[in-house]
């Protein structure tokens, strides 16, 4: 049997909305293997990933040959186990281009920075075969439906190459790269945390401090696999996490919060705030779409069904996107205005507890 062996594990795929998405792997060298250059060994032992690409992650420190980071003229041996992590890329077979306006922010020939509408998915998969914001990039890229039926799948840069994501319900900046090296690169900054990324979120309850951090672990709910919740730090099932909040605003029965994720978890921000006691304002998946402070009087809970009425989703938008262009190494920052949805619920808070601090003084 064939020794030279390459493991994925599922449970090991990261898909972090901040971290970026990796999948990790190891290699085993069979004792039958003649010396070779670790770039040229990965390449031929990786299906659909060229040197090239094999190369730039080994520049950046994915690659490691028992405890140490390998260099790309390392030679391995019989025996050697290789372990590593690669930026996800999704294949082209399954992305249909389709004429989707996009809110596009920044654009270069290395990457593009797109203003996310809540209500659309970031990458086609079961039960969102389109209309995806890839859907859309591979149409703005240039790829013709025509040309993928007549000579196949397009180059994974013609139609943008994901290196983080945001949930559905969550409107807001993303960053996407156009080549490989972009990709690689920008990964690395997410997966040392040097991006900035801050949001801006509503959430159940007068928030007790002005500013706080919430130091939690954070991993899938055996119960509910479309759920994640808080752990002790040794379990093995959770990945650290840490969120540091903010308060803008106050309205007694919901905060307005500024997050800063210095880790990224997914629905790190949704389940840090729920497990504090302050879940995001309509927040279904954690509790935030029922009331949770206030009175029990009719007019209420009629103001509250409004306002989820006037954004019918989690509260939470990426508004600031910072980061080091792989290319020119200019530090480039984005920032974006709280969509129409959230803008309106929160005026409505703003009248309201106004509203009611006039009736007590009279």
């Amino acid at each position: 049997m064939d020794e030279n062996k390459l493991y994925s594990d599922p449970e090991e795929n990261v898909e972090d909305e901040e971290q970026g998405m990796f999948e990790h792997f190891r290699l085993n060298v069979d004792p039958g293997q003649s010396p070779m250059r670790i770039d040229k060994f990965m390449a031929t032992h990786l299906e659909d990933t060229s040197r090239h690409r094999v190369q730039l992650a080994i520049k950046e420190g994915y690659v490691k040959v028992g405890e140490k980071t390998a260099k790309a003229n390392l030679i391995v041996r019989p025996g050697d186990i290789i372990r590593f992590m690669m930026p996800y890329r999704r294949r082209g077979t399954e992305i249909i281009p389709q004429d989707i306006p996009l809110d596009i922010v920044y654009e270069d020939d290395d990457l593009l920075v797109v203003n996310k509408p809540a209500g659309m998915v970031v990458h086609p998969g079961h039960g969102n075969y389109d209309g995806t914001l890839v859907n859309a990039l591979a149409f703005h890229l240039g790829i013709d439906p025509a040309a993928i039926q007549e000579q196949g799948p397009a180059e994974p840069e013609r139609m943008g190459i994901l290196v983080h994501r945001i949930d559905k319900d969550t409107s807001g900046l993303l960053v996407v790269a156009k080549n490989d090296e972009t990709q690689m690169d920008l990964a690395k900054q997410f997966f040392e945390h040097s991006i900035e990324r801050l949001y801006v979120a509503v959430v159940w309850g007068n928030v007790k401090d002005d500013e706080g951090t919430i130091d939690a672990a954070i991993g899938r709910d055996p119960n509910d696999r479309l759920r994640f919740k808080v752990y002790p730090e040794d379990d093995e099932r959770a990945k650290h996490a840490v969120t540091h909040y903010k308060v803008l605003e106050r309205f007694g029965y919901v905060t307005v919060i500024q997050c800063r994720l210095e880790t990224g978890r997914t629905h790190q921000i949704r389940v840090h705030m729920s497990h504090i006691g302050h879940p995001l304002f309509n927040d279904a998946r954690y509790g935030g779409s029922e009331i949770k402070k206030g009175t029990i009087y009719a007019k209420y809970r009629q103001f509250i069904q409004n306002c989820f009425e006037l954004c019918p989703r989690q509260a939470l938008h990426a508004k600031t996107l910072g980061f080091v262009h792989p290319r020119t190494k200019e530090i480039k920052r984005f920032d974006s205005n709280i969509p129409e949805d959230m803008e309106s619920m929160i005026s409505k808070w703003r009248r309201y507890v106004s509203s009611e601090s006039a009736l007590m003084s009279s």
